[in-house]
């Protein structure tokens, strides 16, 4: 079925891939008319944390450091390994990396699609095991990955708008300390969807401000094969490529700069992902 996806759903209509681009059968029905809608729901939701101007969006508590070594410990020793043989982890780019090392000494913004329960995993291990904290939808930290969630680097996105200013707070400190800081801004997972979606400009809009370079990363799929077949439950493979880093002008007026920082990450990842034909625009403004 080469380049003819209108079977997976009305949310392919008009996808094209390049030859040899493997694209997953969808796995659920995805929306046509709203990119940004939530598919998938928070696991064992048991906690009712309010996310106003109390809340440790930076936690500096030694229980936190403790922890925060511990699980990222773990990832680095049991979860990236697992990664690779269990989803056959590909990375692509990766030199852009350590090419542009110098470029990334005063931090960092990478962004990616948002497509797989471990995507975030993808990310660290291409980003050479380097930490990086994740602004996150802020409802799933209180349910079952909560705990995992913040433990890894993630920092719950304030619903309400007294946290809004704590927030920026902790992201000041991030940015002074040159922390590398990461977000998916089509906002929400969509697993196994291989058309990108539209971008938020919440990562864009932090570039710029922290004058940050971006880094485009993009997740694509293999199909399960060999060995590989005996567990993951038809679970497509994985493959993160590493895009040139873009660099913000500062003497563009924000509104401007930040739109082009989106359309060029959008279709860098395009590229990368080998999509000829898109059906989403960068943006729905």
């Amino acid at each position: 079925m080469l380049n003819d996806y209108s079977s997976f759903g009305p949310a392919y209509r008009n996808f094209k891939v390049k030859e040899g681009v493997f694209v997953p059968e969808p796995a659920m029905e995805f929306p046509e008319d709203n990119p940004h809608k939530r598919m998938v729901t928070v696991r064992g939701k048991f906690k009712d944390m309010k996310f106003d101007a109390t809340y440790p969006y930076l936690d500096k508590s030694l229980k936190f450091k403790i922890w925060h070594i511990l699980i990222y410990l773990t990832t680095w020793l049991v979860v990236f390994p697992v990664n690779r043989i269990r989803f056959g982890l590909r990375i692509e780019g990766r030199e852009k990396i350590r090419k542009n090392r110098k470029l990334f000494a005063n931090g960092l913004m990478t962004v990616c699609n948002h497509v797989h329960r471990w995507d975030m995993i993808c990310v660290l291990q291409a980003m050479r095991y380097r930490k990086a904290w994740i602004p996150m939808w802020a409802d799933p930290f209180n349910g079952k990955d909560g705990f995992l969630m913040k433990h890894i680097g993630g920092i719950a996105i304030p619903e309400e708008r007294s946290g809004l200013r704590a927030f920026d707070m902790a992201m000041n400190e991030l940015h002074d300390r040159k922390q590398w800081i990461h977000i998916f801004p089509e906002s929400c997972s969509w697993p196994f969807y291989a058309p990108l979606r539209p971008f938020k400009t919440g990562a864009f809009n932090m570039a710029y401000k922290y004058s940050l370079p971006v880094l485009p990363l993009v997740i694509s799929f293999r199909p399960r094969t060999g060995w590989r077949k005996l567990f993951g439950k038809g679970e497509p493979l994985l493959t993160i490529h590493v895009g040139d880093p873009i660099v913000p002008d500062l003497n563009t007026p924000r509104k401007e700069e930040v739109a082009r920082l989106r359309d060029l990450a959008h279709q860098t990842m395009l590229d990368m992902a080998g999509i000829i034909s898109n059906p989403w625009p960068s943006n729905i403004d």
